[in-house]
């Protein structure tokens, strides 16, 4: 039998000083719960907040109180240090134009469009992990995968035209995988996937001039018109930016969520808890934390082996209780039920329970510093990927075809270090909340009786007046969580279904909009609706990349109705949004028509333009723009009227 491989501690073990924590800590009660207040809504997370201000534990909210005052030149998207001619800041009236010439309007453009790509490589590139997944396991290079939706995988086939007749499902993956790596470059010229949109959404793409032809393509397309010397016209530039965030949406995305479904399950309707409480006192706790779901699946497995069930309680533990963080815990939460002890604001804080043995993490969304913030407890940081290797962490080179052998070695080391837990720090706050998670496309008609035909004739009939898409992240500029519930309480209020994924839907889960019933909350149509159906008002739809499940949603509505997506009563919105991974998800809800409205100002002040095109000039290319509003009140006001819009230009 192989050998389980051995951790490797990331540039050594990083300690936090007593001088430090005591230069951190806060004295004033009445600053503390001033602070605690303002900071979030999360009311199990408050405790722990109040615990680190006390104790000089730094969390991301002290950290950006520190960066206080941000400079206007940056955050207005006015400063560019792209080359070594540079820096350069647009400083009116005297500094108009950068050395090499650009002005303002070429400046913002840049710097978003390399926010763009940025997104949509991340994205993309987890959809590339997951499908070279299925191709090694096809292989039979991979062995510890399977595929456990085989109807799913004869499905995709058939939709890039691949022969089923015949063919074992190991044959089916290896020419699946690869003609889905193949969509990263330039052999195919296209994407199979958005042959799923309506006829005249694609035909709006031709037009416009930015139908996607390869996700890497884009992405490299686009760092090239960043370069000095290539890209010279803000327009020109950002309309590569929304080519680009298509290719994430109906490219590096969809493919991620479609074959994740392949290899874990396509999620059906269940039942879990969400918020930090869903940690035990009496169990070895293990956080997974990050976006992909070949890891996690893994450690799931391995936290059921009888031998580590077995030393868990030789180290004095009743179990192993997992638990998720952002967007690989939504993954398990869909498919496996696994409880979610909170959203990307909420990583710090489940350390600063004490009762974490150990937070594994792959990629995406997770801060530097939490080997800093473990090391004032007995947590243990433990990364996987050899994309994000973090100083002060232990590193495991997590790959397909070592991944239970990795994982049992990762479990067996967070169970040993239960024995290193202090009693006296540990704080598990409250109560869990329960949640109803699962919602696929799939299920969600296998809800309605097989097709979207009900949700049709419910919205025709104004009981279900529009659909929005919430989504994005946590960002500390916002208080934590509140710009997201409050969004979607108010948009339930007007009758109108909330679908959501990643963050956003784990600051539902923790308000309680993720149950039955919530459908108290909504207005009298919206609660008949959900009460008839035993769902609550808003939907969790999974993790970040699985915005592709609302972008096939939108695209089944409107070819059920044979009109294209823009003239859909349905609407985005990103109340806390922080990522690049986020400025893509808009660029391509926006592409595909979706009017979408963000709650943090983008970098784009500094341009009028830049400004003007996004939130207008779009509209004569895709028939949508962007808004932005931070008052989730009155963001609901501006995509409600937006919706009752739609609804009259489709004669309901």
């Amino acid at each position: 039998m192989a050998e389980e491989p051995k951790p490797q501690l990331i540039r050594g073990r990083i300690d936090v000083c007593e001088l430090d924590r005591a230069r951190m800590s806060l004295l004033n009660p009445q600053l503390i719960e001033q602070k605690r207040e303002s900071r979030t809504i999360d009311e199990n997370a408050k405790p722990l907040l109040e615990l680190t201000m006390r104790e000089g534990i730094e969390t991301v909210w002290d950290r950006f109180e520190m960066q206080q005052p941000p400079c206007k030149y940056c955050e207005s998207g006015l400063s560019c240090a792209r080359c070594a001619m540079g820096p350069c800041r647009i400083i009116p009236p005297h500094r108009i134009r950068g050395v090499c010439g650009a002005d303002a309007d070429l400046i913002v453009a840049r710097n978003l469009l390399d926010m763009i790509a940025t997104g949509a490589a991340a994205h993309s590139d987890h959809g590339r992990d997951i499908a070279e997944t299925l191709y090694l396991f096809g292989q039979g290079k991979a062995e510890d995968y399977g595929i456990a939706d085989p109807e799913k995988l004869e499905i995709l086939c058939t939709e890039y035209g691949i022969a089923v007749t015949g063919k074992t499902p190991k044959q089916l993956a290896a020419e699946l995988g690869l003609a889905m790596l193949e969509e990263y470059g330039m052999v195919k010229n296209t994407l199979a996937f958005l042959n799923r949109a309506p006829k005249a959404t694609r035909e709006m793409w031709d037009q416009a001039g930015i139908t996607p032809r390869g996700i890497d393509r884009e992405v490299v397309d686009s760092m090239h018109r960043v370069q000095m010397g290539v890209g010279a016209d803000y327009t020109n530039m950002l309309l590569q930016g929304l080519r680009c965030g298509l290719s994430d949406g109906w490219g590096g995305s969809m493919i991620g969520t479609e074959v994740s479904d392949v290899l874990f399950g396509t999620p059906t309707i269940n039942k879990s808890k969400v918020n930090l409480a869903v940690l035990k006192a009496d169990e070895v706790n293990i956080s997974v934390h990050g976006h992909n779901p070949m890891l996690s699946e893994m450690v799931v497995k391995a936290i059921r082996d009888p031998e580590m069930q077995a030393l868990a309680q030789k180290n004095g533990a009743k179990g192993i209780n997992l638990v998720g963080l952002c967007c690989t815990g939504n993954e398990l939460l869909m498919r496996k039920g696994i409880p979610m002890s909170g959203n990307h604001l909420n990583q710090e804080l489940v350390i600063a329970t004490g009762a974490l043995e150990a937070m594994i993490v792959d990629y995406q969304c997770i801060f530097p510093s939490l080997p800093r913030t473990a090391s004032c407890y007995h947590t243990l940081v433990i990364s996987t990927s050899s994309k994000a290797t973090i100083p002060g962490s232990y590193f495991f080179d997590f790959k397909a075809e070592n991944a239970y052998l990795t994982a049992k070695a990762i479990v067996r080391m967070a169970v040993e270090n239960y024995k290193n837990r202090n009693p006296q720090r540990v704080l598990i706050p409250g109560a869990p909340v329960e949640v109803m998670a699962g919602f696929s496309n799939e299920a969600i008609k296998k809800a309605l009786g097989g097709s979207f035909k009900p949700l049709i004739d419910l919205i025709a009939a104004g009981k279900i007046r529009g659909a929005v898409g919430i989504v994005g992240c946590n960002n500390p500029k916002i208080r934590h969580d509140f710009g997201h519930v409050t969004l979607a309480q108010e948009l339930i209020k007007k009758n109108i279904l909330c679908v959501e994924t990643g963050c956003a839907a784990i600051a539902s889960g923790k308000a309680g909009l993720l149950q039955p019933e919530a459908a108290s909350l909504a207005g009298d149509d919206l609660r008949a609706v959900c009460e008839s159906l035993g769902i609550p008002p808003v939907l969790h739809m999974g993790s970040c990349v699985d915005n592709s499940r609302i972008l096939v949603l939108a695209a089944g509505l409107a070819n059920a109705l044979n009109v294209p997506i823009h003239k859909l009563p349905i609407a985005g919105a990103a109340p806390e949004w922080y990522s690049q991974k986020a400025v893509s998800i808009g660029g391509y809800f926006v592409a595909s028509g979706v009017f979408t409205v963000l709650g943090v100002m983008p970098k784009i002040g500094g341009s009028p333009a830049v400004v003007s095109l996004l939130t207008e000039g779009l509209k004569g290319a895709v028939n949508a723009s962007f808004a932005v509003e931070p008052d989730p009140a009155r963001a609901a006001g501006l995509i409600v009227n937006h919706i009752e819009q739609k609804r009259t230009g489709l004669g309901i």
